[in-house]
């Protein structure tokens, strides 16, 4: 019996996929289970819908990643921290910190996104690969600069 697998299932294929399985395991477990649907000519049909709008999603998807990844893209995120006497942090400067800036600079980006490897504690300016989603990438400039102490 030819099926239209509606998801991911184990040693048979993946979703959307058309297969051919036997009528017993059709029948008995795959339909119940809700797993598939025969793949008759309106759900064929259905089906190339269905691929139409995953397409569509995954174009659309891809083109508001690069937005965000050219408008991060060569960016200077200046970040003020107060300093002691003998010019160390008071406070190191991570992911989660870079990150948070950002989201005040209007990007949305994720601490796991920004690749960091240890916690800045010193002034200067750091370059930094920020990582999104269809394999893209930006690098940004963190500048950790001090702030008078009162």
């Amino acid at each position: 019996m030819k099926v239209i697998l509606l998801q991911d299932i184990n040693k048979i294929g993946k979703k959307y996929e058309v297969k051919n399985v036997s009528d017993g395991h059709a029948r008995n477990l795959l339909i119940p289970k809700g797993l598939v649907k025969p793949a008759t000519k309106e759900a064929l049909e259905w089906l190339e819908i269905q691929k139409e709008i995953l397409t569509k999603n995954a174009e659309d998807d891809l083109k508001k990643t690069e937005e965000q990844v050219t408008g991060v893209d060569g960016m200077e995120v200046i970040m003020p921290v107060k300093i002691g006497d003998s010019g160390e942090l008071f406070e190191s400067i991570n992911a989660q910190k870079i990150s948070e800036r950002l989201k005040e600079l209007g990007f949305q980006i994720k601490k796991n996104q920004i690749d960091l490897k240890d916690p800045i504690k010193e002034t200067g300016e750091f370059p930094l690969k920020v990582h999104f989603a269809h394999n893209l990438e930006a690098e940004i400039k963190v500048i950790v600069q001090p702030i008078a102490n009162d």
